[in-house]
């Protein structure tokens, strides 16, 4: 009796003679992950076992296992806290294994289904910590490609950890795609991966703000019905946030801004998630917080004169590039809904901060110091003058020149604060005209756009960046139906003049973002 007892009992199972098998941890599509103890050095340790089912192709299967062996050449190269390490890689009877950390703790999409939406500022610390494995990876030449929730964990010590480089891209090894397939989760692939880019460094951080969402929303940003749907989504739409506020809210919003170009950066994105940690959000003082305002970096074609009335659309010159609304547009415009901003402001006071570079902000229109200025339907390239920002001073179509002549002033970034995307003019919401609050958060917008690639800064020339914000009357005045965004009287404008005044010989915004 004995011995049949014995003999039932299962084997235990040992990997290249080091690593003893003792339970199951998951599977999913890429494989087995095993609990084992290290018999060399006493160690409990993680292995995933490549694991496909007998009906895959031969070719894919050499690509998958690729993929899996490049996993742990990818993790090994990297040294971050918040990067699973690789310890080892085995191949054995056929079948590879990769030995790794093992981390005991739930996944962001297990804790969310489980507790429901995570607090912001803890979200912040999560996004930090995240920020820096992809930081890493990034600097080692190796682009994650499926930054989501379910290979995000968190140990119940603080510390979050970003696993499953299977199918990360060195950006130095060629593709290990087969033709037609699009590597990652549908829900969490960036834009430009849809229009059949490559993924970049861009593409995970874009990731990385639609697993912020999750978070702290507690449901997915794109999530549709159908795949073709969700991609339509992604594509085209553009989140609300609920829950998160400040610079949370910026940081999200900044990371899933759609072109790749006008992305928040990762320094940027850390400068935010760092605010987030250390800032309490104040309530605006003389602003319905509620109220739907948002940015969208949409423009029509056409041109108009702020101040003058509504005189409808104009013919747009054909040497006119796309007015450039790029880098934070998203992320100021979700400041400015959460009132942010407002801890820069006496409560009652326009006082903003200005430097150096970034001058006091100016206001455009009926009533305002700059009385009348044209504007362009669209330019990446930026709207330039002969003239100069100063008070009492129009800025007319007169005075516009090509960019890539010589020129006074140049307009390189534009912030329409209505009407949200989707949505039509007839829909226009009676929001009181909030100078003080509007005035600290376009400078910062200015100030964060400058600071960033899309402005070329020659050594030895030294600018200053006016911020320019509607009139209160034009902020009042509701637009026809024909009324392009950059006439609506909700729009400001980033200007930029160098500091002697004499003329800029070309134009300041990089080419490479046009």
């Amino acid at each position: 009796m004995q011995q049949d007892q014995e003999s039932a009992v299962t084997p235990v199972r040992v990997i290249a003679g080091r690593y003893e098998v003792r339970r199951e941890l998951g599977r999913g599509g890429m494989g087995i992950v095993w609990l084992a103890e290290d018999r060399t050095i006493g160690r409990r340790v993680a292995i995933k076992e490549l694991h496909l089912s007998d009906g895959v192709p031969p070719v894919e299967r050499a690509v998958f296992e690729e993929r899996v062996l490049r996993e742990a050449r990818t993790a090994g190269r990297l040294n971050d806290p918040a990067v699973v390490t690789v310890y080892d890689i085995v191949q054995e009877a056929g079948t590879t294994y990769i030995v790794m950390e093992l981390i005991e703790a739930p996944t962001l999409t297990d804790e969310v289904n489980v507790e429901g939406p995570i607090a912001s500022e803890r979200v912040a610390v999560i996004g930090e910590q995240l920020l820096s494995a992809l930081e890493a990876a990034h600097a080692a030449d190796v682009v994650h490609r499926d930054v989501k929730p379910s290979n995000v964990m968190l140990d119940p010590n603080g510390r979050v950890k970003l696993t499953d480089f299977g199918i990360a891209q060195s950006l130095d090894d060629p593709r290990l795609t087969t033709s037609g397939i699009l590597v990652g989760s549908p829900t969490y692939i960036a834009p430009e991966r849809l229009h059949g880019e490559d993924a970049g460094p861009a593409s995970d951080l874009w990731a990385l703000g639609a697993t912020l969402y999750f978070a702290v929303e507690g449901i997915v940003a794109f999530e549709r019905p159908t795949t073709a749907s969700t991609m339509h989504a992604i594509m085209n739409e553009t989140p609300q946030l609920t829950t998160a506020q400040g610079p949370l809210a910026a940081a999200i919003m900044g990371l899933l801004i759609a072109p790749p170009e006008a992305r928040l950066t990762a320094p940027q994105a850390r400068a935010l998630l760092q605010q987030a940690q250390r800032q309490t959000v104040r309530h605006a003082h003389d602003i319905d917080l509620t109220s739907p305002l948002a940015v969208t970096a949409r423009q029509r074609p056409g041109a108009t004169r702020i101040g003058v009335g509504d005189t409808g659309p104009r013919p747009e010159p054909k040497s006119r590039k796309v007015l450039a609304i790029v880098a934070a547009v998203l992320a100021a415009g979700a400041l400015f809904t959460a009132g942010w901003f407002t801890r820069y402001l006496t409560p009652g006071s326009d006082e903003v901060e200005a430097g150096e570079v970034i001058q006091k902000p100016r206001t455009v229109g009926e009533g305002g110091d700059i009385p009348e200025m044209y504007t362009s339907g669209s330019t990446t390239g930026g709207l330039c003058f002969n003239g100069s920002v100063t008070n009492g001073q129009p800025l007319v179509d007169s005075d516009s020149v090509d960019c890539k002549n010589p020129h006074n002033v140049q307009v390189f970034g534009a912030m329409t604060i209505y009407p949200r995307p989707g949505e039509s003019y007839d829909k226009f919401p009676n929001i009181a005209y909030p100078k003080g609050d509007m005035a600290s958060m376009v400078t910062r917008y200015c100030s964060l756009l400058y600071s960033s690639d899309v402005v070329v800064k020659e050594p030895g020339v030294q600018l200053k960046v006016t911020p320019l914000l509607p009139s209160e009357a034009s902020w009042n005045k509701r637009p026809s139906s024909s009324t392009s965004e950059t006439s609506s009287g909700r729009v400001s404008y980033c200007a930029v003049e160098r500091a002697d005044n004499s003329r800029l010989t070309k134009s300041i915004v990089n080419e490479d973002n046009d």
